[in-house]
C-alpha cells in the first residue's frame, strides 16, 4: 500500500474536499442512495404494474381508448402516492440514522475535530483512544500502550498490541504490529495515525461488501415476505380459475384478459411496503421524539416484540455516577494509603476510564506529582484488573512499583502480603479469611469493591500480566452508585407489560443481589458465571428461563445467555454501552445502546436512547408496539377484503352472463379501497394492544382470510341476487350496484377490524375517519357524476340505498361477532 506523507498539521479542508470528491465517502459498503427518479422509475419494473400497461397498451389499438386512459391514469397515481409516501419515509430514516453515525477525531487546518467516519479520506491524521472504531485503515505515527480488538477481521477474541515504527507493503495484514484497520476497536491506550485506504479499499471493504449483499432477514421482513407469499399464490391460482372459466364461457376473449389483470391488481396487496414504510418510519419520527433513535426500521417490530430485556444494573439501576465511600485496608481499618495507589493508578492509565476511577481522581492525591508512569498492562475482562508501573522521580529508576487494582476475586488470590498499620506482614490463613470477611461485608450492603495492590518491581523495558504476582495488598476502596428514582416503578411498568428484566453484570454477586432486592426484582438464586462456565447449552437453557440475576459474568457467558433464551423462543433485547458489550448487541433480536456509549457500541446497536434508563426504553417498546399495530391492521383488512373478492369474482363468472364489474371499475374500486387505508399508519392503537409484546402471527392473518373474507363474499352474493331478482339490474346497474356495495363493506369494515374491543369503543384517529368515510361518499356519488358514462356507471334508484344501508349495518355486526372469535382472548 502506498502511504501518504502526513504533517503535523493534518490535511486543510480543501485538500479533505479534493480527496474526498476523488476517492468517494469511506464506507466499506455504501449505502447506495438512487436518486428521486430512480426510484420512481423503479417503481414501475413490477410484474403488474407491466402487465396493466400492456393491457391498457392492447385496449388503445383495439380502440378502447377509454379503458386505456383509466387503466393507465389508476396506474399512475397508485405509484405516485406509493412513490411520495415511501420517498418521504426514507428521507426520515435517513435523517435518523445521521444523527448516530460514526465520527472520527481528525486534524483538520491544525487542529483535532470531529468529523463524520464517511469523511474521513487517505492522509487524514487520525487520533485514537480506548472506546474508538477505528475509522480507517491506517498507519501508526505514535502509540502508546495500544490494544486492538481484530475479532472482526481475524476471528481471533483476544485484543492484539499495536505500536508505531516499522515499514507496511503491499502484504500488510492484521498481524502487521504497525497498521491498524477499519472495522477493529481500541481497547486501551492511545495513538496517532496516518490514513492509508478507505471505503472498499480496506480490508474490512471485500468482508463488508459481500456482507451487504446478503443482509439478515429479520423476523419483521420474514413475516412480510410470507404474508406477501400467500396472497400472491392465492392470486395467481384463482385468476387463472377466472380467466380459464370466462373463456371456456364464451366470454369476449380481450374482456376476459382485462377483467383478469384487472382483479390480479385488486387482489394484490400492492400498497403493502407504502403503508409498511410509512407506518415504521412515522414511528421511528415517534420514538425520536420519545428519545429513541431507531438505525433500522425493521427493528421497530422486533423492538415491540421483546418479551426478555437483558441488561446490567449500571445505567439502569444505578446512575452510574459512582461516589467513593471509603479507604480501608485489609482487615477494615480507615487508611488513606489504597486510596493514593489508587489514584496514580486511575491517574496515568489510557484505557477507558470507569465511574470508579471518576470517583477515584475526584480525591485530592498528596505526593502524586514525584511520580512518572513507565509502563502499563491494560484491562481486560476475563483479568478484571489493570497495572501500572510507576518511578519515583526523586529516589531514582531503582524505586519502581506495580499498582494493580480490580475485583477484590481477581486481586487477593495473587497477594503474598498485606500491608497494615504502615507495615507489611505476611498472610496466613487467619488474615486471608479476616479479608474476605472484609470485603463481603461491605458488598452486602450493596457497595461496590475494588482492591487495591502493589509490588516493588525491578526496571526493565516492558512489564506483562506474569508480572502480576506476589502483590502486598494495600486495601479496599468502597463506592455507592444511587439508584435510580423510578427504577422500581418502570420495572413494575415493565413487567405489567409483558417485559421480562434479567440483570446480567459483571460484578460481584452480593452487590448485584442487594440492588436487585432494593428495586424489587426477584434475584432469586443469583447465577455465577463460574457455574454457567460448567453448564451444557442446554442446561443453560432451563437456567436462563428461571433465573433473573446473573453475576460475574464474562462477555463470551453474556452472548450464551442471549442465545439460550432465543432458542427458548423469547425475543431478546440487550441493553449495552461498553466494549464488551458488541458481541451481546450483535446476538440479540434487538440491540440497544445509548448515544454517550463507545463507538463500537453505538455501531452494533439497532437502537439508541438519547437518554440512558428504563424509563426512556419502556417508551420506546411502546411505540414500537403502535407502529406494528397499525401494519397489523393494514394486513388483516386486506386480507380478509382481499380474499372475499377473490371468492365473489370466481362465483359471479360462473353464472354472469356478463363479466360482475368491469376491469376499469376494478381498479378504480381498488384504488379507493387503497386511498382510504393510506392514512392507517396515524391510526390510534388501543392501550391494551401496547400491554404486550406483540409478535407476527399467521395463523390470525390466515383465520381471518378464511372466515372474514367468506362473510363478505356471503353480502356480495346477496347483493347479485337482489340486482339481479328485485332490481332486474342490467350490465350497467349491476356493475354500479356492486361496485357500491364492495366499496362500502370492505371500507367500512376497517372500523371493525382495527380494534379488539367494540368498534365505539375505540376512537379511531381523525385523519382515518374522515379519509374512509370520503372515500364511501365519493363511491357513491361518482355514479351520480359526469364521470359516469366514462367509466360504464349507471344512476342507481333510492330504494338500492335503503338495502345497501342494511347490508353493510349486518355485514359490519356480522364481522364483529367474528372477530371476537378470531383474535385471542387476553
Amino acid at each position: 500500500m502506498s502511504l501518504p506523507t502526513p504533517t503535523q498539521q493534518g490535511l486543510t479542508s480543501p485538500e479533505a474536499q479534493l480527496r474526498l470528491a476523488q476517492s468517494g465517502p469511506n464506507d466499506p459498503a455504501p449505502h447506495r442512495k438512487n436518486s428521486g427518479v430512480i426510484q420512481l422509475l423503479g417503481l414501475f419494473v413490477n410484474p403488474l404494474v407491466i402487465i396493466l400497461l400492456v393491457a391498457a397498451t392492447a385496449a388503445a389499438i383495439l380502440g378502447q381508448v377509454v379503458d386505456a386512459v383509466l387503466i393507465v391514469t389508476m396506474v399512475l397515481l397508485g405509484v405516485a402516492i406509493n412513490f411520495v409516501q415511501t420517498y418521504r419515509s426514507q428521507q426520515a430514516a435517513e435523517r435518523l440514522r445521521d444523527q448516530v453515525s460514526p465520527t472520527a477525531t481528525v486534524m483538520r487546518d491544525g487542529s483535532w475535530r470531529e468529523v463524520q467516519r464517511h469523511n474521513v479520506v487517505s492522509g487524514d491524521l487520525v487520533r485514537l483512544s480506548a472506546g474508538d472504531l477505528v475509522p480507517a485503515d491506517a498507519q501508526l505515527v505514535e502509540s502508546r500502550d495500544l490494544y486492538v480488538q481484530q475479532a472482526a477481521l481475524t476471528g481471533e477474541s483476544m485484543p492484539v498490541e499495536k505500536e508505531a515504527g516499522g515499514q507496511s507493503d503491499a502484504a500488510a495484514s492484521p498481524e502487521s504490529r504497525n497498521l491498524v484497520f477499519l472495522g477493529t476497536s481500541v481497547v486501551s491506550g492511545t495513538a496517532t495515525a496516518v490514513v492509508v485506504n478507505t471505503g472498499a479499499k480496506t480490508a474490512f471493504g471485500d468482508i463488508a461488501e459481500r456482507l451487504s449483499r446478503r443482509p439478515p432477514e429479520t423476523e419483521f421482513e420474514r413475516g412480510i415476505r410470507q404474508f406477501g407469499n400467500l396472497i400472491m399464490r392465492a392470486v395467481f391460482f384463482l385468476v387463472l380459475f377466472i380467466l380459464v372459466v370466462s373463456v371456456a364461457l364464451r366470454h369476449d376473449a380481450f374482456e376476459s384478459l382485462l377483467f383478469a389483470v384487472a382483479l390480479a391488481v385488486g387482489l394484490t396487496p400492492e400498497f403493502l411496503p407504502m403503508i409498511t414504510s410509512v407506518t415504521l418510519a412515522k414511528g421511528a419520527v415517534r420514538m425520536a421524539k420519545q428519545k429513541v433513535i431507531v438505525k433500522h426500521l425493521s427493528a421497530i417490530q422486533n423492538f415491540g416484540s421483546i418479551d426478555v430485556l437483558c441488561s446490567d444494573k449500571t445505567g439502569t439501576l444505578t446512575t452510574g455516577d459512582m461516589v467513593l465511600q471509603q479507604a480501608i485496608d485489609p482487615l477494615g481499618n480507615v487508611s488513606d494509603r489504597p486510596l493514593a495507589l489508587a489514584w496514580l493508578n486511575s491517574n496515568f492509565e489510557t484505557g477507558i476510564r470507569s465511574p470508579l476511577d471518576t470517583a477515584i481522581l475526584k480525591q485530592k492525591a498528596n505526593g502524586a506529582e514525584q511520580y512518572g508512569k513507565c509502563d502499563e498492562i491494560p484491562f481486560d475482562f476475563e483479568r478484571r484488573r489493570l497495572s501500572i508501573v510507576v518511578e519515583d522521580k526523586l529516589h531514582g529508576e531503582n524505586a519502581r512499583l506495580l499498582i494493580t487494582k480490580g475485583a477484590p476475586e481477581g486481586i487477593v488470590p495473587l497477594c503474598t502480603a498485606c500491608e497494615t498499620g504502615g507495615s507489611a506482614a505476611p498472610i496466613d490463613p487467619a488474615k486471608a479469611a479476616a479479608f474476605h470477611k472484609t470485603y463481603e461485608a461491605m458488598s452486602e450492603q450493596g457497595l461496590r469493591m475494588l482492591a487495591v495492590a502493589y509490588r516493588k518491581i525491578d526496571q526493565r523495558e516492558r512489564y506483562s500480566t506474569a508480572d502480576e504476582r506476589e502483590l502486598t495488598l494495600a486495601g479496599f476502596l468502597a463506592f455507592a452508585d444511587p439508584l435510580v428514582p423510578d427504577a422500581a416503578e418502570v420495572l413494575a411498568e415493565l413487567k405489567r407489560d409483558g417485559v421480562q428484566v434479567k440483570i446480567v453484570s459483571g460484578d460481584n454477586d452480593r452487590v448485584t443481589r442487594q440492588i436487585c432486592q432494593q428495586v424489587g426484582l426477584d434475584g432469586g438464586d443469583v447465577v455465577l458465571g463460574d457455574d454457567i462456565a460448567k453448564m451444557s447449552d442446554t442446561a443453560l437453557e432451563h437456567v436462563v428461563e428461571n433465573s433473573n440475576v446473573f453475576a460475574r459474568i464474562s462477555p463470551a457467558q453474556k452472548t450464551r445467555i442471549l442465545m439460550a433464551l432465543k432458542h427458548r423462543g423469547h425475543v431478546v433485547g440487550f441493553m449495552g454501552d461498553g466494549i464488551n458489550d458488541a458481541p451481546s448487541l450483535h446476538a440479540a433480536d434487538v440491540g440497544i445502546s445509548v448515544s454517550t456509549a463507545v463507538d463500537v457500541a453505538r455501531d452494533a446497536a439497532d437502537i439508541i436512547l438519547v437518554e440512558p434508563g428504563l424509563r426512556v426504553l419502556h417508551s420506546g417498546i411502546t411505540e414500537g408496539r403502535r407502529a406494528f399495530g397499525n401494519v397489523n391492521k393494514y394486513l388483516l383488512m386486506g386480507t380478509s377484503s382481499n380474499f372475499g373478492n377473490m371468492f365473489s369474482m370466481a362465483g359471479a363468472s360462473l353464472f354472469l352472463p356478463f363479466l360482475p364489474m368491469l376491469p376499469t371499475q376494478i381498479l378504480l374500486n381498488n384504488f379507493l379501497y387503497d386511498l382510504a387505508q393510506v392514512t392507517i399508519p396515524t391510526d390510534n392503537v388501543d392501550d391494551e394492544y401496547v400491554r404486550s409484546p406483540q409478535r407476527w402471527d399467521i395463523r390470525l392473518i390466515r383465520n381471518f382470510m378464511l372466515f372474514i373474507g367468506p362473510i363478505s363474499s356471503i353480502y356480495d352474493f346477496l347483493t347479485f341476487y337482489v340486482l339481479l331478482h328485485y332490481f332486474h339490474a342490467k350490465p350497467a346497474e349491476f356493475h354500479t350496484g356492486w361496485f357500491v356495495e364492495s366499496l362500502a363493506t370492505q371500507t367500512l369494515v376497517l372500523f371493525v377490524i382495527r380494534t379488539r374491543r367494540k368498534p365505539w369503543e375505540s376512537r379511531p384517529s381523525v385523519a382515518l375517519t374522515v379519509t374512509t368515510l370520503a372515500i364511501v361518499a365519493a363511491g357513491i356519488v361518482i355514479p351520480f357524476s359526469p364521470l359516469a358514462k366514462p367509466l360504464g356507471f349507471t344512476a342507481l334508484p333510492g330504494s338500492y340505498f335503503v338495502f345497501l344501508a342494511a347490508a353493510t349495518a349486518t355485514y359490519l355486526l356480522l364481522v364483529e361477532i367474528a372477530k371476537r372469535k378470531l383474535f385471542p382472548a387476553r
